[in-house]
């Protein structure tokens, strides 16, 4: 330091002198005058250099350095690399996401190279004298943990400035928006795009086709691959990764396929694919119930091109159908009109709404979380309702939806879950369990507290939280002295009954951006209050002691780590490394302990996990009966796997799990990933659960004996994964579920190459494995219930739809599904029919749009009384949106039975709204169905909704309820009913028409190679006590303790087939060529001599 007095002679002495010049330079990098110190504007570089004179005397050249940088305002430093204001002084204040200081933060200067100027206090503040507040300027701000800030300072006439910043936690990229699945031809351009966020933000992008990287230099990409003048050689796979000095991640695949400038867009002929006809329509040719009406697969293909390159085409096209044509079936007594798929070819594809529903529930009692508040990310999204149920519109380019589910009244611990959907349109059903709040504990601030986590009967916890003395602070960083209320919930692996309740999908992301799976050994929640309640505090210094003996696989101690949950990407992230120490802890013996150090800032929610890297898929279908057709596959099921710990002998505990997943079945099944082991079979094992729409499905049973037609899995390979469904041993155990051992394939065994179990590496080939290869199954019992459609319609595939003037749904986005309550006064239960035709419409009138059976519930409270929910085809408008149709509904009772009344509401509307059909014949019903959506009131239910079965579930329910706005899964035959019959009992020769199809052999076709796991003349199997849960948010409206009836005969039954105006007393309908239909109405006479329509609680005259 060189002070004024010394000024003038050092820089003589300096000038002169080599030595003086070493000594100079460092000195005047900083001087002091008076009591401020400040670096030179300028520094002189004296330079001896000897050179010839004429009289050789050496000379000395001073050359003076100049600096290239101008200042607005102060002058430059003494590095020459910013300005600097003596006068000027910057006060800061660095904060956390929680809003507590960042104590410690280091402030750096943005210059040639980072210049640390100072750290900020324990209240996160700092000061900094002399920076010019001219706009150019920039600091970077760091803290471990938490991404680097950069801030400017900002221009200003003032000398004393103030900033405030606040750092975010440092994490990976999160791809939100992958690249889109796109079809070109030869020649054609292609725009493929991939977006990622973070903290800090993603600064770089790489692209890879078929697993290969695109060389940057010569395709010139960032965060969009752009492809011109495309071969048939690109076509492939594509994928991006986003990385930032956080780390990496990748996006999902995405499809290009190139063909050929004349090749045909889409395979024009089409698939098989096979529907169920009436009981009376059995075909000889094919010695089955069952037709081939053809499907055409909706996978991307070539349109029509829009100008300009987009991430996402304007207009996307897809394989579709592209011709129908009529066949008429032979049935018994009559012909059935069926629409055939004749020709495929590439369309618009259909336009879907993705939705998901589901129930919020407590693990331990069900108790709905009310009116709980669901986030996406930091948004709030939705709320739950009065029975915790809720309904979540996913954004159409939403690849992983995250959820959180806040209890406003703090019951339950805030619960993360990833949910998956269906991405081709439609809803899916989840059942949300959250973990209930432990009770809060007082804790001295001022002690040493020590929690325990896990509490299993006769075994020790599995670790501890010790707190330090005077750990706790407030979010402004004071020290908090006095009580503290604690509650600690922890999640205890060795309870099976609480991986629901796992939160998140327990996967992270590793260095190189891929998706790696973690197993538990228990999550927990923490939080911290005043003694009244009222404010959260932090923790610092926190130990987690995990007892090393609760890991049972040695390799696992080495590996464990402590992780927090990012609730806004659902992927959890690594908080620290455990070290081992050993300790006597609560005076027992000595122990091996597993140690990390935590802090408890704005992440309330921990993990104690290892990644597992042995790793398998597990393949399952689901069908609606034991037929198990592949066109009977369903989709949206929801399948779940609890994988569990290595048996004893691969030293673990059989009772302890180690994660939860869920998947939802596509066409082609559902791939759930799952531990596995190739060296012992019996190293991890999985119980897998399948549930739709709340409701549990069954699985292939697995005693007296197994059957591997039945299950799917042929032997040896099925006794080596040791299947076992849930009742196994103890038939008063339910039958949703069974239990594998996960044992890999092995590459030299041909038999175990072919499903269900797919190494992780293959998991196209289990994504894309037909229908004959090995699988897993569960199955629905539909019940006695029949649609049929006369263009075809899968509910469960919303892509299948068609725009057809007689499609029974006419719009892809919006179903509204109808019932009617029809009651029956009679000791047998009853089938009754819907048949159901165009009305009013000219290019429908008097053709059929489907046919609806379904038999009649007995009422557990009147023994000779029973009633049906029937559904009919709604009226309104067609698919063109251009008029409305009245669907001219029949309903049919089967059996002797007798009309005795209609609701007198329905009945004076129909009146109210002419035409009317008039209905002679007291054994059945007639009606132009409503346009209006009707109540209870009316004996009508009515329901829209983006998915059909949700539409048509929560119907039924309110259906068999009785009411517009509850629901049941009891029926109630005397409130809410429109139609009343009086049916005598059925004689010994008859039989009902579900009776009469089994009796006919339940035959079908069977798939190339395989049997029919069924007896041709075995019945159905109904658990008498068993629940259906159909209503997403309730349970089904079936009488649970309801059996099928087994006394009726084999005769066959009433023929159902179209009547004519003249047999049945049905009015006739005139319709002229070109003209709207005309409803004749009979002379004054004649309708005085016709049965009168009774009124609900009248009695019939005739």
């Amino acid at each position: 330091m060189v002070t004024m007095k010394g000024w003038i002679l050092l820089l003589l002495w300096g000038a002169t002198s080599v030595l003086g010049q070493r000594i100079l330079k460092p000195a005047l990098s900083r001087v002091q005058i008076g009591q401020r110190t400040f670096s030179p504007l300028v520094m002189l570089s004296l330079e001896s250099t000897r050179s010839s004179s004429r009289r050789g005397d050496p000379t000395f050249t001073y050359v003076r350095r100049t600096c290239n940088i101008t200042c607005p305002m102060g002058h430059v430093n003494a590095d020459c690399d910013t300005c600097m204001c003596e006068d000027a002084t910057l006060h800061g204040k660095v904060s956390l996401e929680d809003g507590s200081p960042a104590a410690d933060a280091r402030v750096y200067l943005q210059a040639k190279k980072l210049k640390l100027l100072t750290t900020a206090d324990n209240r996160g503040m700092f000061m900094i004298p002399g920076v010019c507040p001219d706009g150019k300027n920039t600091l970077k701000i760091k803290k471990a943990k938490y991404a680097t800030a950069t801030v400017t300072v900002p221009e200003s006439n003032r000398r004393n400035l103030a900033i405030q910043v606040q750092l975010h936690r440092s994490g990976k990229p999160y791809v939100f928006r992958s690249p889109e699945d796109k079809a070109r031809r030869v020649g054609q351009s292609v725009s493929l795009c991939c977006d990622a966020r973070g903290s800090p933000a993603p600064d770089r992008y790489l692209w890879y086709h078929n697993g290969s990287l695109l060389d940057p230099s010569l395709y010139k990409y960032k965060n969009n691959l752009i492809l011109k003048n495309l071969k048939r050689e690109q076509s492939g796979e594509y994928f991006c990764k986003a990385s930032s000095a956080g780390g990496s991640a990748k996006s999902q695949v995405a499809k290009l396929a190139v063909i050929g400038r004349q090749e045909a867009a889409c395979d024009s002929q089409p698939q098989s694919h096979l529907i169920r006809l009436p009981h009376d329509c059995f075909q000889k040719a094919t010695n089955s119930f069952y037709y081939d009406v053809g499907k055409c697969p909706a996978k991307t293909c070539v349109g029509k091109l829009d100008k300009g390159l987009r991430c996402k085409d304007n207009v996307s096209y897809c394989c579709g159908v592209s011709k129908m044509e009529t066949r008429d079936i032979s049935c018994d007594g009559y012909t059935l009109p069926t629409k055939v798929i004749v020709e495929c070819g590439c369309k618009i594809c259909t336009e879907t709404k993705i939705m998901v529903r589901g129930r919020a529930t407590a693990a331990d009692n069900g108790e709905p979380l009310r009116f709980g508040h669901i986030y996406m990310g930091n948004k709030r999204v939705s709320m739950t309702g009065y029975k915790g149920t809720f309904s979540i519109h996913v954004p159409a380019d939403m690849e992983r939806l995250v959820l959180t589910f806040v209890d406003r009244l703090q019951k339950f611990v805030n619960t993360t879950k990833v949910l998956p959907f269906k991405e081709n349109g439609g809803a899916v059903f989840h059942e949300i369990k959250l973990l209930r709040k432990k009770a809060p504990v007082t804790l001295q601030s001022t002690e040493t507290n020590v929690i325990s986590l896990g509490e299993m009967e006769e075994d020790d916890p599995i670790a501890e939280l010790e707190i330090p003395p005077n750990a706790f602070y407030r979010k402004n960083g004071e020290v908090y002295s006095g009580k503290v209320k604690a509650s600690v919930t922890f999640l205890d692996p060795r309870n099976i009954s609480t991986a629901p309740v796992t939160q998140s999908d327990l996967n992270f992301v590793d260095e190189e951006g891929d998706v790696f799976p973690l197993r538990t050994y228990g999550m927990f929640s923490v939080d911290f209050t005043d003694e009244q309640g009222t404010e959260s505090l932090n923790a610092e210094k926190v130990k987690v002691h995990l007892d090393a003996a609760q890991v049972k696989m040695p390799e696992h101690v080495q590996e464990m780590k402590l992780w927090s949950l990012n609730p806004e990407t659902g992927l959890w992230e690594e908080e620290g490394d455990f070290n081992l120490e050993k300790s006597t802890r609560h005076k027992r013996e000595e122990r091996t302990f597993l140690v990390g150090n935590m802090e408890i800032k704005e992440r309330r929610l921990f993990n104690l996990d290892v990644p597992e890297s042995r790793r398998c898929y597990v393949k399952v279908r689901a069908y609606r009966s034991e037929r198990f057709l592949q066109s009977e596959q369903i989709q949206g099921v929801v399948i779940s796997i609890i994988n569990m710990e290595p048996e004893p002998g691969f030293s673990s505990n059989p009772r302890a799990w180690g994660r939860f997943d869920s998947v939802v079945t596509g066409p082609n099944g559902a791939c759930v990933p799952a531990f596995c082991d190739e060296q012992n079979p019996e190293a991890y094992g999985a119980y897998i659960l399948a549930s739709m729409g709340g409701e549990e499905l069954e699985a292939v049973p697995s005693a007296p004996k197994l059957n591997p037609v039945a299950i799917g899995v042929p032997q040896p390979y099925l006794n080596k994964l040791n299947y076992r469904r849930t009742d196994h041993e103890d038939s008063n155990i339910k039958k949703t579920a069974f239990s594998i051992n996960m044992a890999k394939p092995s590459p030299n065994s041909p038999e175990e190459n072919n499903g269900p179990i797919y190494a992780y590496e293959n998991l196209s080939e289990c994504e894309e494995a037909p229908h004959s290869a090995a699988h897993f199954r569960f199955y629905r019992i539909e019940g006695d219930r029949y649609d049929y459609n006369t263009v075809p319609f899968s509910e469960d595939d919303l892509m299948s739809w068609t725009d057809d003037y007689l499609a029974w749904w006419p719009k892809p986005m919006e179903f509204r599904a109808c019932y009617i309550k029809v009651k029956i006064n009679g000791p047998q239960e009853v089938n009754v029919r819907s048949r159901n035709m165009g009305g009013t419409h000219p290019r429908t009138i008097g053709k059929l749009y489907g046919i609806r059976d379904v038999r009649s519930i007995r009422d557990p409270q009147q023994r000779d009384v029973s009633a049906a929910c029937l559904e009919f085809k709604c009226s309104g408008m067609l698919f063109d949106q251009d008029r409305v149709d009245r669907t001219l509904v029949k309903v049919i009772p089967q059996g002797n039975c007798r009309r005795v009344s209609v609701n007198s509401m329905l009945h004076e509307y129909l009146v109210n709204h002419l035409p009317m059909a008039t209905n002679n014949d007291t054994s059945e019903y007639t009606m132009l169905a409503p346009l209006d959506p009707l109540g209870h009131n009316y004996g009508i239910y009515t329901v829209t909704d983006q998915d059909p079965r949700i539409a048509k579930e929560i119907a039924l329910g309110r259906c068999f309820d009785g009411t517009s706005d509850g629901t049941s899964r009891t029926m109630k035959s005397d409130v809410g009913v429109g139609l009343t019959f009086t049916c005598s009992e059925r004689s010994t020769t008859e039989q009902s028409i579900f009776q009469s199809q089994r009796n006919l052999g339940q035959q079908s076709p069977r798939d190339p190679g395989r049997q029919s796991p069924r007896d041709p003349g075995r019945q159905s199997p109904r658990d008498p006590g068993r629940q259906s849960l159909r209503d997403p948010g309730q349970q089904s409206p079936r009488d649970p303790g309801r059996q099928s009836p087994r006394d009726w005969s084999q005769q066959p039954p009433r023929d159902w087939s179209q009547q004519s105006p003249r047999d049945s007393g049905q009015q006739s309908i005139l319709v002229l060529p070109g003209q709207s239909p005309v409803y004749q109405r009979p002379p004054a006479s004649r309708r005085n001599n016709q049965a009168r329509i009774p009124m609900t609680g009248q009695r019939p005259t005739y």
